[in-house]
This record gives structure tokens, sequence and C-alpha cells, in this order.
């Protein structure tokens, strides 16, 4: 087994790297006893088949310098495959400031060529490798070591198969011309944005249900200050305190220690110290704020006008236009998209891009009148009028 635990090593694993069109890569890390992502294991594997140019990475043995890595990432004749990419890709943009490119995300590549939403690596090892997939190590703490060789052939396990997945995925979207389409999707992956969360926007990640602006300003004063304390301790939001005892406070209006001490969720630790002082701080500034300076909630816009028939009519066109090209139905469009064409905005995803090409030409023809649709056996028909 190839287990790379030195910097000298990495940087040779590197440069043969440097020289192939594509690698493959998997993180393994933790996050439940902090803010970001710790990074205990990377693998990555070289074209070819079986274990033998599969490597694992121990980011924790003593002396271990992962700049190789990040210059590999940094190499743009070399494209970073990975499988559902975002939180792989988050800790080498927070831990190294590298993005990987080109990047190919074989989930995204999967539902472009039609393998259903959101799909599951162990569904493609057993579509596309037609190789079994042991799981029984998926629980591990990577952080433990020594790891059992179990332990080190699950992960690499991760990037063994996702060679040939990659070859396949890329050879079908060749054939189908929709390279474009699966690098539109990748630009959000790609983006340091994807990977920032703001602390003054923290609040809009909270569900709340029709709550007055006064509420809604007390929310993002407390989202703000939670975040802001987490991201600065490395600390998971929750052990600051759960959005269901952010919305108690945010009701209460807490004024003092001892009014802190009233509140039925909030944690022990929450009510002294650095996270009480911050609270009631964050009460008292979303107090002063005047109705001008209130965020406005999503739950006030104004309802959407929607249309139900034309709702409907546009999750038929939906189906037939996915079932016909092949992909997967909600990387087109969701409901939400389509109830807002219904409602007459035109500011939707799915009308821009590759979608409008598959989708959203016709919806907006269905809109107009300038189409209709009609059912002969188990299919769809679109019929111009």
């Amino acid at each position: 087994m190839n287990i790379i635990t030195t910097t000298e090593a990495l940087a040779a694993l590197c440069a043969e790297a440097a020289g192939e069109p594509y690698v493959t890569l998997d993180t393994e890390f933790l996050r439940e006893r902090t803010y970001y992502a710790k990074l205990c294991l990377v693998q990555m594997a070289l074209p070819g088949k079986g274990p033998e140019r599969a490597y694992v990475i121990d980011p924790l043995a003593e002396g271990l310098s992962l700049d190789p890595l990040l210059d590999l990432m940094r190499n743009t004749d070399v494209v970073k495959v990975f499988h559902a990419a975002r939180q792989d890709l988050e800790i080498f943009f927070i831990d190294g400031g590298v993005i990987p490119e080109p990047l190919f995300d074989t989930q995204i590549a999967a539902m472009v060529c039609g393998f259903g939403e959101q799909v599951g690596y162990e569904t493609l090892v057993k579509k596309i490798a037609k190789a079994p997939l042991d799981k029984t190590s998926r629980f591990t703490d990577w952080s433990q070591r020594p790891l059992s060789e179990a332990q080190l052939r699950y992960a690499l396990d991760d990037v063994t198969h996702l060679r040939q997945i990659y070859e396949h995925l890329k050879k079908d979207i060749e054939k189908s011309g929709r390279a474009a389409w699966v690098a539109e999707e990748m630009g959000v992956l790609t983006s340091p944005e994807t990977y920032v969360t703001h602390p003054e926007d923290a609040w809009q990640k909270i569900r709340t249900r029709g709550q007055s602006g006064k509420f809604m300003a007390l929310v993002k004063e407390l989202a703000r200050f939670r975040e802001d304390y987490a991201q600065t301790r490395n600390v998971p939001r929750s052990r600051v305190y759960k959005d269901d005892a952010l919305l108690e406070l945010a009701s209460t209006k807490p004024d003092s220690i001892e009014a802190l001490g009233r509140s039925r969720l909030l944690l022990r630790e929450a009510r002294r110290g650095e996270i009480a002082d911050g609270i009631l701080e964050a009460v008292q500034q979303a107090l002063t704020l005047g109705p001008k300076d209130w965020p406005r909630a999503a739950t006030e816009d104004e309802p959407l006008q929607v249309n139900p028939a034309l709702a409907d009519l546009l999750r038929v066109l939906l189906k037939a236009k996915a079932d016909s090209a092949g992909v997967a139905q909600r990387l087109i469009a969701p409901t939400s998209d389509l109830d807002q064409i219904a409602a007459g905005k035109r500011d939707v995803a799915c009308l821009k891009g590759w979608r409008h090409e598959i989708f959203g030409a016709d919806a907006l023809r269905l809109c107009n009148g300038e189409l209709a649709l009609a059912a002969k056996g188990q299919q769809v028909r679109v019929i111009e009028i």
C-alpha cells in the first residue's frame, strides 16, 4: 500500500502526476468539533488500473508539508477529478488558498449523463466499474493513528474506481457534445464565494416564518455574532447556540445576564462570559435599528401569483425534455423555478445557459401559447401551434 508521510515523497509523487492528463482525488476529514474541517487524509490516484498507482497522503504526519500537492492543484495541465467535490474543495481553499482547476466532478457529470439526481459514488462504482464497494469503514475517526489496512483500503477505493468512472463519463459527455454544460456547472464549484460565509449574511440561512422586520433585525445580529464567534475560535455554530435558541433569544430580547439565565434553550456555557456578552450586545444593537435598517426576510416578499395550470404544464414539459435528453430533472430546474416562470418571472436559472437550450426556450414558448403538449402512449409530444 502506497502511503506518503514525507514532503520529499509527496514532491516526487506530484512531479510524476504533473505529467499525467488527470488525477483522481478524495479527502477524509473531521468536522464535528470544529467550524472548519480538519483534513486527516488525502487520496490520489494516477491513471491506470488497480491500486498500484493509488496513494494515501497523510497530512498529520510529522513534518509533512502539503505545498507540493497545492502546486499540483494549481497546475492547469492536469484535470483534478472528484466526486461530489464541494467539501473537498472547501478544504483546499480554506487550508491552502487554492481551488483545484481544471475540475471535473463526477456527480455533476453523471447527472448530465442521465444517472439521476445527486447520484452517489457507490451507485457509479456498481454501474460503471462493475465492482463492489466495502463501506464498513465509512464511520472511521480519520484523525486516529495508526489507521488499519482495512481503513486505508476503504479510503483508496474512493479514488481507484473513480478513474474508470471519469473516463467513462468524459467519453459520454464528449460524444453528446455536452462538455460546455458540465463546465458551466463547475463554475459554482470553482468560485471562492462558494466557500465563504460572511457573518453579516448568516441570518439568511435561518428558517423563520412570517416574522416582523424588528424580529428579523434581532435574528440578523444574533446570527452575525454567532458566525463571527464560531469562525474566529474554530468551533461549530451549535457549540455557541443552536438555531432554536437563537430564535428564542430574538423573541425574548434579553437585556441582562439574569434574563439570559431564564432561557429554556440556551446552553449553560452561553449564559456567561464572552458568549453572553456577545448576545446582549447583539440584542442591544438590533434594538437601536429603525425600520429602514431592518432586513427583509424572504417570507416578506410579495407572494408569487402562480398560474397553477401553467405550472403543471411546465412540469410535464420538464419531464419530457429531461427524459428526451437523458438529464436529471432537478439539474435542469427545481420546482421553485417552474413556479416562478408560471408567475411571470424571467430572471430564473433554467432560462439561461445550457438549460435555456434544453428546456428554457420551449418553456417560454409554452408560456406564450406557441407550444402545446399531447400524450401519445407513455410519451409526451411537444406540438407547434
